[in-house]
């Protein structure tokens, strides 16, 4: 028979670990499923400087400490690639690649991942000098010119990270001004590291057999295409929803979002979705942490409905 919880969280992230600690700490039986560490993208950050209570956090022992106080009371954490999940009303199948799991509530927070250029080269040097994480593998490029792609938040704050290694940060933007916020323009435009290349498109990722070269690049404006020599390539041009497995369950929007009320509750009763899986503007660790506290009371609140109606009936 499928172990039986009265809530799954998919997803451990700052999020997922937040419904979590709300969930249990109401004393209710969870679960949280990820396909990987707990943590999610804080694990990948060296330095988290807006959150609350701390003037500067690594991104591991934050995700460590969340993890702590998440399963305090209780939750449960398990390895889990989930393949779908179905809705049967009062009761919610969360099925993995090995498993099968019941609920009386789901909460999605799945989070999000890199959007990738698309460009030749881009797959073909993955991990050979094409990075979409500069804190994981900006070590490895000491001394070294370095691109990275892209003008938003993400993009400014690895190159600006990168300058620490990296002998020349490049970054490549399509249009004429970034998009980041101004005191990270500021600290970029000031570090003498920094070259920023306005208007332009990389077309193709260059290398030798084993390793990155440069890129091949193409002003939008003009028409006129060159290269620019480099060791690695970072690219940060936006992000997209890790919801394939909830299609079915017709709670996303047309690019794969999942829209929700404030009380994070979705098209479906009893299935909530949290953090960056959200259709909303600002995506951070404090607005998933808040996404996830709101979810947790009101699992708890849709549970307690639950039995009423069952004790009616």
């Amino acid at each position: 028979m499928a172990k039986q919880y009265d809530v799954i969280v998919i997803g451990a992230g700052p999020g997922g670990m937040t419904a979590a600690l709300y969930a249990s700490r109401a004393n209710l039986s969870v679960l949280m499923l990820d396909r990987g560490i707990y943590g999610g993208q804080m694990n990948n950050t060296a330095a988290i400087e807006n959150y609350p209570g701390f003037s500067s956090v690594l991104g591991p022992d934050l995700a460590q400490n969340m993890y702590q106080g998440a399963t305090q009371f209780g939750a449960e954490y398990a390895y889990g690639n989930v393949e779908g999940v179905t809705d049967q009303g009062d009761v919610k199948i969360v099925k993995t690649d090995s498993d099968t799991f019941e609920a009386k509530a789901v909460v999605i927070a799945t989070g999000s991942e890199y959007r990738k250029l698309g460009v030749p080269g881009e797959e073909a040097y993955g991990g050979r000098g094409v990075s979409y994480c500069a804190v994981c593998d900006g070590n490895f490029f000491k001394g070294r010119e370095v691109i990275v792609v892209g003008g938003g938040d993400s993009a400014i704050e690895e190159g600006l990270y990168l300058t620490q290694l990296a002998s020349k940060v490049t970054v490549i933007h399509r249009r004429d001004q970034l998009r980041a916020q101004k005191i990270l323009q500021d600290r970029a435009f000031a570090n003498d590291k920094m070259n920023f290349v306005w208007n332009t498109n990389v077309t193709e990722v260059l290398g030798d057999d084993d390793k990155v070269t440069g890129v091949k690049i193409k002003n939008n404006q003009t028409g006129e295409e060159s290269t620019i020599d480099a060791s690695g390539v970072f690219i940060y041009v936006g992000i997209l929803p890790k919801t394939d497995e909830f299609g079915d369950l017709g709670i996303t929007d047309e690019i794969g979002w999942i829209p929700t009320d404030g009380e994070m509750a979705t098209k479906v009763p009893g299935i909530y979705a949290i953090g960056d899986v959200r259709a909303k503007d600002l995506r951070q660790i404090t607005t998933a942490v808040g996404d996830g506290g709101i979810a947790g009371q009101q699992v708890f609140k849709y549970i307690e409905a639950l039995a009423d109606k069952q004790s009616v009936n």
